[in-house]
């Protein structure tokens, strides 16, 4: 069967690179791509539809259009700007993945990808090697938008039979993309800056371990979660993926490694301190590899290399 793909919120900082390996993999011409604003760049080939998540009846025109097999659903208020804005955070966040559960039950259309994150856990989930089960008490609207919509997803896979798949991601970072409001943004912003000035002022402590992922990884998590078979997958609110946890410190001494001038210092304050503590310092992913096959591949030394290899040559 030919798959036809819809990727909304196509252009943020994953759905742009996710779009480009989507295309590899299938064609342009069956994917996609949709967001509420036109894309900087649009190649010949390429299909875009504007699209807004929070319109119900623009969005099953779309789908009655294309009718497609997968649906993508990216759009979202992230961390950091979702508590300068927490009531369109969680109407974005929430009403835009009601309204695409709900048509997708009303036209038949079973697979869909909606993406999780770390920020579900809370202060008192454990901090280390985070399990897939545990507490999970998160105190930003972003994380708490985020777990009520794994319940969602998991509700209506067992009561529509909806194939809905998900993954918790950590931080991505990536040199193709600037970041989009959230608390892990400053392993972008420093790999910029330390190509641009030499400098960077962390919002985050020195010492604040967090989980990130390079965006290959994440992409290819991805496109591997959803091209397993349904009856292997054991998990239906959203799988914890781990990637590689690092602090502040630890990322100016890679950095360091490459462009031994670079300096890093660290600002006080910042309200993102408070919701990266409440965050895991690492994650552990046993479900994911065992139920997907799941292995990194990107650490921290050859995410770093990579990053400030592409932002020299393509900056």
């Amino acid at each position: 069967m030919k798959e036809t793909i819809i990727i909304l919120g196509a252009n943020g900082q994953i759905g742009t690179e996710l779009a480009q390996a989507l295309r590899k993999k299938f064609g342009s011409l069956q994917v996609i791509t949709s967001d509420i604003r036109e894309p900087q760049i649009l190649s010949e080939n390429e299909i875009f539809e504007p699209a807004d998540v929070l319109d119900k009846d623009g969005l099953r025109s779309l789908f009655l259009r294309h009718k497609p097999t997968q649906i993508y659903l990216l759009a979202a208020i992230l961390s950091a700007t979702g508590e300068q804005y927490p009531q369109k955070a969680w109407d974005l966040n929430m009403n835009g993945l009601l309204n695409i559960l709900d048509i997708a039950v009303e036209l038949g259309i079973k697979k869909i990808f909606w993406p999780s994150s770390i920020a579900v856990f809370g202060p008192h989930s454990p901090k280390k090697d985070t399990p897939q089960y545990c507490i999970m008490d998160p105190n930003s609207i972003y994380g708490i938008s985020k777990l009520a919509g794994e319940r969602l997803s998991e509700y209506y896979h067992n009561k529509h039979g909806l194939d809905i798949r998900s993954i918790r991601y950590p931080g991505i970072i990536s040199w193709k993309t600037q970041p989009g409001g959230g608390t892990t943004d400053y392993a972008i912003h420093v790999f910029f800056e330390a190509i641009r000035t030499g400098k960077y002022e962390c919002f985050l402590s020195e010492d604040t371990a967090l989980p990130m992922m390079y965006m290959e990884d994440a992409v290819r998590a991805t496109i591997q979660l959803m091209d397993a078979p349904a009856e292997n997958l054991t998990i239906r609110s959203s799988y914890n993926l781990a990637g590689v946890s690092f602090t502040p410190r630890e990322i100016a001494k890679e950095i360091k490694k490459i462009l031994p001038n670079f300096e890093m210092s660290y600002k006080e304050g910042d309200p993102r301190q408070a919701i990266a503590n409440s965050w895991p310092q690492s994650i552990e992913d046993d479900y994911a590899r065992k139920d997907w096959n799941w292995e990194l591949e990107f650490d921290l030394e050859a995410m770093a290399k990579d990053m400030i290899n592409n932002l020299k040559t393509n900056g």
